[in-house]
């Protein structure tokens, strides 16, 4: 067959910011939600690079009643002198040119999140319009950017529409910035003040000293974040409701030349591990040769320390790392230069070196801090904890021993419980994990076997944030999920042996369904975590009506959307509230939960790990006054739908699949 011609006229060229606009994807992530937001934190890391590299202490973030957005800094001031080659201010560079910036080398900026020179264009090109504000040298600039399409339809993205220009003068220092994101890319998603309230409160803690002032002009709320005590209060935050085990969190910090580590733990009564690390400020939710560096150079400082003071015999074997990071909650925050993350979205830190410097760094601060007498009461207590913990995971490898002989998916046990697919793509395959025996054989008949597997819990499983993970281990419903999944959990958790690509938790619309998807998600949140970050979990949205009457029918999800189904079907319809799974038959089922082309589902992801460790802990854990004023503050229990709005936005950042 003839192609067709391939010339070099073929090749487009895209001018300026258009491939962004094109491709928004490659610099976002994402048209929903998260990318949103991201517009606005590409400009306020800017403001953070600058005060993280010792220029200026406050950063104003405002967001406007229009719907845009102001972030304000007392930094140096973006350069406002002609480019020696572009022959355009600095200003106007920085923000209509791609891979343009002052982080290519360490002369400017000694650490920096940003490695790619496309922030602030980016958000010049998915904006609306972009206006710039530098306080410099006595004297105040200003360039506006917009976007537009011209009388041919063509989009211009980010056009200065005129000259930087000097506009009076001034007694301030620094960088503002007002943008509109732009509807044609996002559609009518506005600013969420609750995540913006999470990243700056984190951005405020890793960044000791910096205040950090947010004004929402919609509602009139404000909030200002400010810790002089950093990291270290970071971690009190994150354990507040949680039995402490001494009274304050050790801190240490070590440099070497260009690169700054901080560090901060404390231990509680609970029985696993959570690590925050963060490089430049950017949370590496995955970890890296930072986090490995400085869990193999706490173990050695740890046995070296129980050695000494003989917590360990000369006949008996090191402690695992396992073993003393049981309870511990830590904030490693690392500042480099030249820094490696590995994939597009630096949730990973792979620069060798980094390894070497905190081990090294660690072993000489931490060996410090245990060498002084004053200290001695809290190595007791990390080493007589790890040792109980040596205990339990004995245990426990007899129970994962105990698990995998009996309840493997071929095993007799899970017959009669998973209904399996026929597929062995597991791409295709979707585990539904569905709560009772009624909506359990509903989802059975109805489901299509040749790729959907369910799963009925019979009883509710175990809340995995007050057990030890034998105990965990030993109920029957937990351990029916992991052979089901075949990925084990924990430490010996491995997501290639995942059979399934989605798994679908699937409850009644109530209170009691809201609590065993809580249950389920703070099992998932703490022994396969690995799960959620790599987008596997999934909560499925069954309607809670039927708006019907001769040769119409609506399902309805929530009881804010009733009013219009029922105006919809107008006189002498019928409602029919459905108050569980159960009570739809097969073909309901199918038709309004399982099939792909008609469902709603929830992609259960973690997009700030350490938010979501704190509410974990309030809802599921033992503080009852915690979770009492966290219920009276979020819940509307007038309405059920708005109840699990609440409970999936505070455990999860969602998206409808």
């Amino acid at each position: 067959m003839a192609g067709k011609n391939y010339d070099s006229k073929d090749i487009v060229v895209l001018e300026g910011l258009d491939a962004v606009r094109l491709r928004p994807g490659m610099y976002i992530g994402t048209t929903g939600v998260k990318g949103f937001h991201h517009l606005l934190w590409e400009i306020v890391d800017n403001a953070i690079d600058e005060i993280s590299n010792g220029y200026g202490d406050t950063i104003r973030i405002t967001l406007n009643k229009d719907g845009s957005a102001t972030v304000e800094d007392n930094g140096r001031g973006i350069p406002v002198d002609k480019h020696p080659t572009l022959h355009k201010s600095g200003v106007e560079v920085v923000y209509t040119t791609l891979h343009a910036g002052g982080k290519f080398n360490n002369a400017n900026y000694k650490f920096s999140g940003g490695l790619h020179g496309v922030g602030a264009s980016v958000t010049n090109a998915l904006s609306s319009w972009c206006n710039v504000t530098v306080y410099k040298d006595k004297k105040e600039y200003f360039v506006g950017f917009h976007s537009y399409r011209d009388e041919n339809g063509k989009m211009h993205s980010g056009v200065a529409k005129e000259p930087l220009k000097c506009v009076g003068k001034t007694d301030k220092q620094g960088t503002k910035v007002t943008f509109l994101p732009d509807k044609e890319m996002f559609g009518n998603i506005t600013f969420n003040f609750e995540n913006v309230c999470n990243r700056a409160r984190e951005l405020a803690f890793l960044n000791k000293g910096l205040k950090i002032v947010l004004q929402d002009e919609r509602t009139g709320e404000g909030e200002i974040y400010h810790y002089e005590g950093g990291i270290a209060d970071f971690v009190s935050y994150l354990v507040e409701g949680k039995n402490k085990l001494f009274a304050k969190p050790i801190y240490f910090h070590g440099q070497d030349k260009n690169f700054d580590l901080e560090v901060a733990f404390i231990y509680t009564d609970s029985y696993t591990e959570n690590s925050f690390s963060f490089v430049n400020n950017i949370p590496t939710i995955e970890g890296g040769t930072h986090e490995t560096g400085f869990k193999s150079a706490f173990t050695k400082v740890m046995n070296d320390w129980a050695r000494s003071n003989n917590f360990l015999k000369e006949k008996e074997s090191n402690l695992l790392g396992e073993d003393f990071r049981e309870g511990i909650t830590v904030v490693l925050n690392v500042k480099m230069n030249n820094v490696q993350f590995e994939g597009q979205t630096k949730t990973k830190l792979g620069n060798p070196e980094a390894k070497t410097l905190v081990e090294s760094l660690t072993i000489k601060e931490l060996s410090i801090i245990l060498s002084d007498k004053k200290n001695s009461s809290v190595a007791e207590v990390i080493v007589s904890k790890a040792k109980g913990a040596a205990k339990v995971r004995e245990a426990a490898k007899k129970a994962k021993e105990l698990t995998r002989a009996k309840n493997s998916a071929e095993n007799f046990n899970l017959v009669g419980k998973l209904a399996a697919s026929t597929s062995k793509d597991r791409e295709k395959s979707e585990l539904f994990i569905v709560e009772g025996d009624s909506a359990g054989g509903s989802a059975k008949q109805g489901r299509d076997r040749r790729f959907q597997a369910i799963l009925p819990l019979r009883g509710k499983p175990l809340n995995a944030e007050k057990k030890r993970i034998d105990q965990v281990l030993a109920n029957e419903e937990i351990r029916t999920i992991i052979s089901a999944l075949n990925t084990g959990i924990g430490q010996d958790f491995d997501l290639s042996s995942l059979r399934y690509n989605k798994v679908i938790i699937l409850s009644d619309a109530d209170q009691d369904g809201a609590h065993i998807r809580a249950i389920l998600l703070t099992f998932f949140f703490r022994y396969m975590r690995e799960l959620i970050n790599d987008g596997h979990v999934y909560i499925g949205l069954p309607p809670l009506y039927k708006v019907y009457k001769k040769d119409y029918t609506e399902y309805v999800y929530s009881d804010s959307e009733l009013p219009q189904a029922i105006a919809r079907a107008g006189r002498n319809y019928s409602l029919q509230r459905y108050k569980g799974l159960g009570e739809m038959n097969p073909d309901q089922l199918w038709e309004t939960t399982m099939d792909p082309d008609k469902r709603n589902l929830i992609k259960v992801s973690i997009d700030d790990a350490a938010e979501a460790e704190r509410l974990v802990t309030t809802l599921m854990g033992d503080d009852i006054e915690a979770r009492k004023q966290y219920i009276n503050q979020h819940a509307n229990f007038d309405k059920e739908d708005e109840f699990y709005k609440n409970y999936s936005k505070v455990n999860t950042k969602t998206a409808v699949d």
